[in-house]
């Protein structure tokens, strides 16, 4: 097998002979520069024989280079081709197909073509587990207890993961398994009202929303700068709505009796009426909506009937 450092030595010292020709099995042009040279030499130290020689040496010195900078695998077909052909069994047949009938400049841009071909694909392997790959794998004992703490995990990082591929019906769909395992899950709440708001469904976007801030959400600043919530921001409905800390009806504190006042205590059972204003009869009838659409169950619908009621 030729070695590309041999050849570029012997065309350095002895290019002015074609010494690299023969190591490469090039003996054709090996005869040729040795019989120039031999002339050269039986003509004597005239200015041609001088020139002739120069000019081989030269040639010598950039078949050096040009060996030392040669890619292995470039070498390889166009001074081991029998070699390379026969080096895998499996492969014979195919490579004598593909270089059979080739010239040298073909065959290297065929290799060109095949590794320029691996390179993308090896791109495009990497960039899939970047975006697949998840941060902190847990093991089978983690999962198993995050999943006994939250037991809604699972589908709301699936519901995140087809958010984020723009697949908003599926995303709504985990999201809500996650919620009917873990109502409470603050996190699910967000997330799909944030889906419902980018399909338009304003009054599920905001029960969720509320139900997100019931349970403990307090970064108001991301509701207000959210992208998937700017068609929640231009409803109507929205600035009553954040004026309310981002709630359907404001919370207002429980009545205490003053039991020092002898009128109330006169009467301890009997509690004063709410005045009926428009404002609530708005906030009544979106319950009711909130009821018929399915969105609050009769215990909710009933909890928060009582909240606005006092």
């Amino acid at each position: 097998m030729k070695d590309k450092t041999i050849a570029a030595i012997l065309a350095f010292f002895g290019g002015i002979m074609g010494l690299q020709r023969f190591y490469l099995g090039q003996k054709g042009v090996g005869m040729m520069h040795l019989f120039f040279f031999i002339v050269a030499i039986s003509a004597g130290p005239t200015p041609f024989t001088v020139m002739l020689i120069s000019l081989a040496a030269i040639f010598g010195i950039i078949d050096a280079i040009s060996f030392l900078s040669m890619d292995g695998r470039e070498f390889d077909l166009k001074y081991n081709q029998p070699m390379a052909q026969t080096s895998t069994v499996g492969d014979v047949g195919r490579q004598e197909q593909q270089f059979g009938n080739m010239t040298d400049r073909e065959r290297r841009f065929q290799q060109r073509q095949r590794e320029r071909a691996e390179n993308e694909r090896e791109r495009i392997r990497r960039a899939k587990e970047r975006n697949n790959q998840r941060v902190d794998t847990p093991s089978p004992s983690e999962r198993q207890q995050n999943g006994r703490r939250d037991p809604g995990r699972a589908d709301r990082e699936r519901g995140v993961h087809y958010f984020k591929d723009y697949e908003y019906q599926r995303a709504i769909e985990y999201f809500q398994q996650a919620l009917s395992k873990n109502p409470q899950d603050v996190a699910s709440h967000f997330n799909i009202a944030c889906a419902y708001s980018v399909e338009e469904e304003a009054d599920r976007a905001f029960y969720h929303l509320d139900r997100a801030v019931a349970l403990g959400f307090d970064d108001f600043d991301r509701i207000a700068t959210h992208d998937s919530l700017a068609y929640l921001r231009i409803q109507s409905a929205y600035p009553e709505f954040a004026r309310r800390n981002y709630r359907l009806s404001s919370v207002s504190p429980s009545p205490v009796r003053n039991l020092e006042d002898p009128l109330v205590a006169k009467d301890d059972t009997a509690s004063p009426e709410p005045p009926v204003t428009d404002e609530l009869l708005d906030q009544l009838q979106r319950l009711a909506t909130l009821r018929e659409k399915g969105l609050l169950t009769e215990v909710e619908f009933a909890t928060q009937k009582r909240r606005l009621l006092g």
